[in-house]
């Protein structure tokens, strides 16, 4: 063979060696690039799960401090009550006195409320509900429609949000 063929062909081989590896390399980045692909959304899913995670934490955190700060005022809560009850309103001094604490009352029940406290409601003469309320006593009932009914309310009940953080303390007729 003559030196120019030779050569034609050895440039042939070589440029196909060149499209090989050229090919080569495509696939090799490609596959490089797909795995820095999944490396990328594996590690934004991490993160987005540890962000969901911190806020769901954050958010229990808040409640569970809540919960104890109210259930510590609830005493005094019931302080302002037993007051009121307490305040004759007989004359005028007495009258702005039963006011005043009333005013102070009302506005710690708003603040409360915002907190999203809420008085479980116990009217005497309803049913005695077990989901609600804890009978502290039981005594024999003054009538027969009565039997099975609450008779008096010993202390008052509440709720944060849709849980139950104290009873309410009742009689019940038996």
């Amino acid at each position: 063979m003559s030196k120019q063929k030779v050569k034609k062909t050895e440039e042939k081989k070589v440029g196909l060696a060149k499209e090989e590896t050229t090919d080569e390399k495509k696939v090799s980045l490609e596959e490089e690039n797909n795995d820095w692909k999944d490396k990328y959304l594996r590690l934004y899913s991490e993160f987005d799960n540890y962000r969901k995670r911190t806020a769901k934490e954050k958010l229990e955190f808040t409640k569970v401090a809540t919960e104890s700060l109210v259930k510590e005022l609830l005493p005094v809560l019931d302080d302002f009550d037993r007051a009121l009850d307490n305040i004759p309103a007989t004359d005028e001094h007495t009258k702005e006195l039963y006011n005043g604490v009333s005013l102070i009352h009302q506005k710690f029940l708003n603040t409360l409320s915002k907190k999203e406290l809420k008085q479980i409601a116990v009217p005497v003469g309803s049913d005695f509900d077990l989901n609600f309320q804890e009978a502290v006593a039981t005594i024999p009932a003054p009538s027969e429609e009565l039997k099975g009914k609450v008779i008096d309310v010993v202390e008052k009940g509440y709720m944060l949000g849709e849980s139950i953080i104290r009873f309410s303390k009742v009689v019940v007729g038996q």
